[in-house]
C-alpha cells in the first residue's frame, strides 16, 4: 500500500515574476548609470546617481528619476501643467520617499495650476516642474507685442497672481527672456540677445514697481534663440520659442548661482560708486 502524501500548500505559479522584476529594475539601474557617467556637466551626474540609491531604498524610482533628468518621465497634470512626480496628498506634505528638490514647490504649481487654469487652456502660459525649480512660461503673443518688449496691461492681473505666489516664498527667483531664431534688427534693438534681455527687465520692473517683489530675490538673464523649447522651423515653433521663463529656484537650482562674498552693508552705494 502506497504511502499517503502529506498534504501541502498551494504552490505560487507566479513566483518567477518577482525575480524578474528584480532583474528589470537593476537593469534600468544599470542603465541610468551608464546614461550619467557619459555627461560631460558631472554635477548632474552626481545628481543622478544619487537618485538612483534613493530611488532603489525608497521604490520611487520612475518618479525620482524623471524629476532628476526634467521632462523625459513627466506626468501630465490637469490644465496643462507639467509634474515631475505625483502630487503629495495632504496640505502640502512632500509623498514619502519623494525627491525633495521637486516636493519643495509643487504646493505652488498647484495653487498656480487652479488659478491660472484659463490662461494655461488658452495657451498663454506653461507651467512645468523642472530639478531646478518651478517655471511659469509666459508666451510672446500674449504678454508682449511682437519686436517690443513691453508687457500688455491687459496681461497685469495673471502676473499679479503669479506675483503672490512669489511673495509668499523664500525662493529666488530667476527672470529669463527667450526669442527664435529669427534675427531682429530695428531702431530699439540690434539682435535677439538685446531683446531677450529687455523682456526680462522690463519683467523685474513690472514685479519689483507694482507687484512689491524685493529687487535682491530677483535676476535676469537674455539667452536669445539658444535654448529653444521647440524646432525653429515651423511657426508654431517659433511661436514657443518666443517667451519669458519665471523660474522659482529650488534649493538644488539655487545652490548654482553666484554668491557675493562681500556682506551687503559692506558694498559702496550705488551713488557714490566711481564711472
Amino acid at each position: 500500500m502506497g504511502r499517503k502524501k502529506k498534504p501541502g500548500g498551494h504552490e505560487n505559479s507566479e513566483r518567477w515574476m518577482v525575480s524578474y522584476a528584480d532583474l528589470l529594475t537593476l537593469m534600468f539601474a544599470l542603465f541610468v548609470v551608464l546614461f550619467a557617467s557619459s555627461q560631460e556637466d558631472k554635477g548632474k551626474a552626481q545628481q543622478i546617481s544619487e537618485s538612483v540609491k534613493r530611488a532603489l531604498d525608497g521604490g520611487q524610482m520612475t518618479a525620482v528619476i524623471a524629476g532628476i533628468m526634467g521632462g523625459g518621465g513627466d506626468l501630465k497634470s490637469k490644465g496643462g501643467a507639467s509634474v515631475a512626480m505625483k502630487p503629495p496628498k495632504g496640505k502640502g506634505a512632500p509623498a514619502a520617499g519623494g525627491h525633495p528638490a521637486i516636493a519643495e514647490l509643487l504646493p505652488s504649481l498647484e495653487y498656480l495650476t487652479r488659478e491660472l487654469k484659463k490662461e494655461i487652456e488658452s495657451g498663454k502660459l506653461q507651467l512645468r516642474m523642472e530639478s531646478r525649480g518651478l517655471v511659469v512660461s509666459l508666451t510672446e503673443a500674449a504678454f508682449f507685442h511682437s519686436g517690443e518688449a513691453g508687457i500688455l496691461p491687459a496681461t497685469h492681473e495673471s502676473l499679479d497672481k503669479i506675483a503672490g505666489v512669489i511673495a509668499k516664498l523664500p525662493n529666488p527667483v530667476r527672470l529669463e527672456g527667450h526669442t527664435d531664431s529669427v534675427p531682429i534688427h530695428n531702431s530699439r534693438f540690434r539682435s535677439n540677445w538685446e531683446l531677450s534681455s529687455a523682456r526680462s527687465i522690463a519683467m523685474l520692473e513690472l514685479l519689483t514697481t507694482r507687484c512689491r517683489i524685493p529687487i535682491s530675490r530677483l535676476a535676469v538673464a537674455g539667452y536669445a534663440d539658444n535654448v529653444p523649447v521647440a524646432p525653429n522651423g515651423t511657426e508654431e515653433g517659433r511661436a514657443r520659442n518666443r517667451r519669458v521663463d519665471i523660474v522659482m529656484l529650488n534649493k538644488a537650482g539655487y545652490e548654482i548661482e553666484p554668491s557675493s562674498p562681500v556682506p551687503k552693508d559692506e558694498v559702496m552705494p550705488t551713488t557714490q560708486r566711481s564711472h
